[in-house]
C-alpha cells in the first residue's frame, strides 16, 4: 500500500469509527463547554452512538445550553435512544418555556417547539404522573405560539380548541380567524377545517374549494378525514359551486405556497 492510500484509509476509518463518549481521542469531556459537548452529542447520534449522545447532552443541558436541553426532551419524549418519559421531557421543555426567549435569539426554535410540546401535554394530560389535563394553559400556550410567533399548527390547535369550547368559551368568528391565518400558511388541517365552516354557512363553492385544495397538501395521516369531509360536500353542493370549486382550489394552493 502507497504512503497516500494508507493515509486515505486511516482518515476514512477515523471519519466512520463509533463515537464514544469522552474518550481519549475525542478532545471532549464533561468539563468541556456546552457548544463543545452539543457538537459532539449531535455527531454521536448521527452515528448511532444514542447513548454517547443522551451523556453528551446531560452534561451540557446543565450547563445551560438549550439546544441541548431540547434535543434531550424529544428524545425522552420518544424514546429515542432512552426509555420513553413523557414526565421527564415535560420537566426540561417547562425549563426552556420558563427561562423565556429574547427576541431574534437563536433559541427561538427551540422554545416554540417547548411551548408546543407543553401545550401538548396540558391538553392530553400525563398518565401517572403529577401533570393533569389543563385545558386553559393548553390553550394559553397555543395562543402565545400562534399570536406571538405566528405557528401554523398552533393557529390551528388554537382554532380547533376555540371550535370545541375547550379551555375557554367556544367562539366560531375567533376559530375562522386562526384557521384563515393558518390557511394562508398552506396548513393542511386548517384549509380543510376552515372550508368546512364556510361551507356549512353557505358559501359553497369556497368552502369546497378550501377542502379540496387541503388535499393536495395534507400528509398521509390526515388525509383520510380530510378527504370525508370534502367528500360529503361534494355530495351535495351543486353543480355550478362544484365547476367554482376547482377553480378556486389552484388560487387558493397557490397562493399557500
Amino acid at each position: 500500500m502507497t504512503a497516500g492510500c494508507a493515509l486515505a484509509a486511516i482518515a476514512f476509518a477515523a471519519a466512520h469509527a463509533p463515537v464514544r463518549a469522552f474518550d481519549i481521542n475525542s478532545g471532549v469531556s464533561k468539563e468541556s463547554g456546552p457548544f463543545d459537548l452539543f457538537k459532539f452529542g449531535f455527531k454521536a447520534y448521527k452515528n448511532g452512538q444514542k447513548q454517547e449522545a443522551v451523556e453528551a447532552y446531560r452534561y451540557a443541558a446543565e450547563k445551560g445550553h438549550t439546544g441541548s436541553r431540547w434535543a434531550l426532551a424529544n428524545m425522552y419524549a420518544y424514546g429515542d435512544g432512552v426509555a420513553q418519559n413523557d414526565f421527564e421531557a415535560f420537566k426540561i421543555y417547562s425549563e426552556i418555556a420558563n427561562e423565556g426567549i429574547e427576541p431574534g435569539s437563536g433559541d427561538t426554535g427551540f422554545f416554540i417547539n417547548a411551548l408546543m410540546a407543553l401545550a401538548n401535554y396540558y391538553r392530553n394530560g400525563i398518565p401517572g404522573s403529577p401533570v393533569k389535563i389543563d385545558l386553559m394553559q393548553s390553550r394559553q400556550l397555543y395562543f402565545q405560539a400562534a399570536s406571538t410567533f405566528g405557528v401554523p399548527e398552533a393557529q390551528y390547535q388554537l382554532a380547533r380548541m376555540i371550535l370545541a369550547g375547550e379551555g375557554g368559551r367556544a367562539n366560531v368568528l375567533q376559530a375562522k380567524k386562526w384557521l384563515n391565518q393558518a390557511s394562508k400558511s398552506g396548513h393542511a388541517g386548517a384549509m380543510a377545517v376552515f372550508g368546512n365552516l364556510l361551507f356549512e354557512e353557505g358559501q359553497g363553492a369556497r368552502g369546497l374549494a378550501f377542502m379540496t385544495a387541503a388535499l393536495d397538501r395534507c400528509n398521509p395521516k390526515d388525509c383520510p378525514w380530510m378527504q370525508s369531509l370534502q367528500e360529503q360536500a361534494f355530495a351535495v353542493a351543486s353543480e355550478n359551486d362544484r365547476r367554482a370549486a376547482i377553480s378556486l382550489a389552484g388560487n387558493i394552493t397557490r397562493s399557500g405556497d
